[in-house]
């Protein structure tokens, strides 16, 4: 299992995800994406699930709440009257996906530390309660050294570990703030730098889009991203 979470909203999270369970399904595993708490989204209309799956492809979705405001989990659910989810009910819906399935995404909403109730419990404590890998989708530019930092370091107080960094909009024409970010984003974070995927990544077809996700995801998720290479490139632009 695998829980994704963002350093904040419009990240990239959705796609991340999606690029990773596309090629997942093209290896042939059976893959299932559980997003514990949609918000902004009336009932009807199409949520993240929906984008993983015209992405991806077939892949087994579950969502646990859908709020209509897009506000927090927690303060979507107190002013809809829709109950509030907790994370025992997240981690046993995700264990029984894990069941039937070879892999299993967990798509956060918003940081890793926005609340799904009022007792402040939330997909931190999803993922210590699966004992599943962090995945940080991070901003290319600035502000994102600091909010993956933070990031990490919450989730390594919290007894996480954190697999690895994806940036999950990278710029047709990188800044100084990107390009230097490619190298200082895996330190802030501790851990690896697992992809970075171009933006507009989410306009594309499913075929393409899959060929995308193999070239900015890592052999760790079945693709070819280089990081080492990647990071020079982006150093010699500087």
């Amino acid at each position: 299992m695998l829980v994704v979470t963002g350093t904040g909203t419009g990240v990239g999270k959705t796609v991340v995800t999606a690029a990773i369970a596309a090629l997942a399904r093209q290896a042939g595993r059976r893959v299932a994406v559980l997003k514990p708490a949609q918000t902004g989204v009336s009932p009807g209309q199409e949520g993240d699930l929906a984008e993983v799956v015209r992405l991806a492809g077939e892949v087994t979705t579950s969502e646990l709440r859908r709020y209509p405001d897009p506000l927090s989990p927690e303060a979507a659910a107190r002013r809809s009257g829709i109950p509030a989810l907790g994370p025992a009910e997240a981690a046993a819906a995700a264990a029984d996906l894990d069941r039937t399935h070879d892999l299993v995404l967990i798509e956060g909403a918003g940081g890793l530390l926005v609340r799904f109730s009022e007792d402040g419990t939330g997909l931190a404590d999803v993922a210590w309660a699966l004992g599943a890998l962090v995945l940080v989708v991070a901003e290319a530019g600035l502000g994102t050294l600091n909010a993956t930092a933070l990031t990490a370091e919450v989730a390594t107080a919290r007894g996480l570990h954190v697999a690895g960094v994806v940036i999950g909009s990278w710029p047709t024409r990188p800044g100084l703030a990107a390009l230097s970010n490619v190298t200082d984003l895996p330190v802030a974070a501790g851990a690896p730098l697992l992809g970075v995927l171009p933006e507009g990544m989410g306009t594309l077809d499913r075929g393409r889009f899959r060929e995308e996700a193999r070239r900015g995801l890592s052999p760790w998720f079945g693709g070819e991203f280089d990081a080492e290479r990647f990071e020079k490139e982006a150093s010699s632009a500087l």
